[in-house]
């Protein structure tokens, strides 16, 4: 089944986990770059996580009234149909929600999925992101444990993050600081107010210092062995090892060391965007460049219908960006992982 069933979703997180890899989460904002994603993880013989943030969900609903539920809904509708001539397992998830677009996002889509689960099909989505690091972490959970419950429900994983990531995500900024790691303190209190498995099945976005968007090495200093102190702690506490399912924020620019330390203390996730969008640009750029007498009608020509035709350099672009997953599969090991 090309989209992932409840089941077959927890059996990836599990076998990641114990394989000690993770999951390209890739962010699309079209059809066509959820083609790329789809190509690239059946070319790297991988299953992997496809992920709509509330920009791309608004993008995706159209200019004319920019509804992000009614683009999030027919992007996932449209991937629960192409995606069958792709011979990988894919999860559909959700990006970044912050506090004020919970009600526009996150909460209707839950609504969708009870809906279908009451009807005996399985959710639209298999998992949403509440991001609450910019409110108090006690406010944060609180609001995190009414989730949790609601997604439980609709057989649906919850992702938190509960501290910052640095940088700037679709209008929700943190400045790069030492609030960028989170604390022993910090897991413990997720782990009191969400459980470790018995409540629902969460994801956690733990902060290890990093980033949103791009930066130039030297910039973000990520400690990535910090995953395992947390977990340590909490295991220590509740006497569950190897107690959370991580993901990496802020991947973009990590080097493969840094991953790979990631990988070995628990990380299952890690979203990719930044990187990916440069991916399915940077080959456009170079066609309009390389022919811009022919993209353009100057100096009174026609141009020339085959340059400018957006299936020219779509397919370009999608050639990118499927090429970038692909190394993405292979840094985080999940390279010909694919669920038989």
């Amino acid at each position: 089944m090309p989209i992932a069933t409840p089941e077959v979703y927890n059996e990836m997180l599990d076998r990641a986990k114990a394989g000690k890899f993770a999951y390209p989460a890739i962010n699309v904002t079209s059809s066509q770059t959820l083609h790329a994603a789809l190509r690239g993880f059946a070319e790297a013989e991988s299953d992997g996580i496809i992920q709509i943030s509330t920009g791309g969900a608004e993008f995706l609903g159209g200019q004319h009234n920019k509804d992000m539920v009614t683009g999030a809904v027919a992007l996932a509708e449209f991937a629960h149909i192409v995606a069958k001539k792709y011979d990988v397992t894919v999860a559909l998830h959700t990006d970044h929600c912050p506090k004020d677009k919970l009600d526009g996002y996150v909460r209707p889509l839950l609504a969708v999925s009870e809906e279908r689960v009451k009807a005996g099909q399985n959710p639209l989505f298999q998992s949403h992101m509440w991001d609450g690091s910019a409110e108090t972490l006690a406010d944060n959970l609180a609001i995190a444990q009414e989730l949790l419950e609601r997604a439980r429900a609709a057989k649906i994983i919850l992702e938190v993050e509960i501290t910052p990531t640095g940088g700037e995500e679709d209008g929700v900024s943190h400045e790069i600081n030492d609030s960028l790691y989170t604390t022993v303190d910090d897991a413990i209190r997720t782990a009191e107010a969400l459980g470790l498995g018995e409540k629902g099945r969460y994801l956690l976005a733990a902060s290890f210092g990093n980033v949103h968007g791009v930066y130039k090495p030297g910039n973000v200093v990520l400690r990535p062995e910090l995953l395992k102190e947390l977990a340590d702690g909490v295991a220590a506490k509740f006497g569950k090892a190897s107690p959370f399912d991580f993901v990496f924020h802020g991947g973009s620019g990590s080097t493969e060391q840094e991953i790979a330390t990631a990988l070995e203390n628990g990380v299952v996730k890690m979203n990719i965007d930044t990187d990916t969008q440069y991916a399915f640009t940077r080959p456009v750029a170079d066609h309009m460049f390389r022919n811009y007498d022919g993209v353009l009608k100057v100096d009174g020509e026609v141009g020339s219908k085959k340059t400018y035709d957006p299936r020219t350099w779509g397919k370009l672009a999608e050639a990118g960006m499927a090429a970038r997953v692909v190394e993405a599969c292979a840094n985080l090991r999940s390279t010909g992982t694919k669920i038989k």
